[in-house]
């Protein structure tokens, strides 16, 4: 598998008792689907691992790894990502879905220029939505969006790129304290 076909379906969050059960964070859109795509492999691709869901411990899975019989193997395997091949994954079936890896890397631009102005740097759900981080070419702060058609009208993947009103785009420095502002076209007429 290369890596550039990989996708990351979780990774190892902490352990759960002492027969060497992970709890992991599942990145799938059903979370205990993660042993469902066969063998998966950590982030060098220089180890496998057979995987069986056995239940839940608050918001993350607890996993059983084939031949991690014990808390003492469970502890050096936190913050290992598990990856599996592209091809072993469903197709997207909707216009809207995007693997996250699709969207990290793209370039951002405005609806009024065709220059890069960004690029997206990561994707975040803390509970109320998606979040888009992007690298300001401009600043080179990374900034946080909603990651919804209100802000991002358009997403080309094959292509390489995503439209973000231009708006978003603005963040300035506040003269006085240092921190950085958002303006949008609301706050301007106020």
């Amino acid at each position: 598998m290369t890596k550039k076909n990989r996708i990351c379906l979780g990774a190892v969050a902490g352990v759960h008792g002492i027969k060497g059960e992970v709890k992991v964070k599942s990145f799938t859109e059903v979370d205990s689907d993660l042993d469902k795509y066969g063998l998966v492999e950590n982030e060098a691709g220089d180890r496998r691992f057979e995987l069986k869901v056995v239940g839940h411990s608050k918001e993350l899975l607890r996993v059983k790894i084939k031949g991690v019989d014990d808390r003492n193997e469970a502890e050096k395997l936190i913050g290992t990502a598990f990856f599996v091949d592209r091809s072993v994954l469903p197709e997207l079936s909707e216009e809207d879905e995007y693997y996250e890896a699709d969207l990290i890397g793209l370039d951002v631009k405005t609806p009024q220029n065709s220059e890069t102005a960004g690029k997206v740097a990561g994707l975040y759900n803390f509970g109320a939505g998606e979040i888009l981080e992007i690298k300001v070419k401009a600043t080179g702060k990374l900034e946080m969006i909603p990651f919804n058609r209100q802000y991002v009208p358009e997403v080309n993947v094959k292509d390489g790129y995503i439209i973000v009103e231009s708006v978003l785009l603005n963040f300035m420095e506040d003269e006085e304290d240092g921190d950085c502002l958002l303006y949008t076209s609301d706050a301007a007429d106020e």
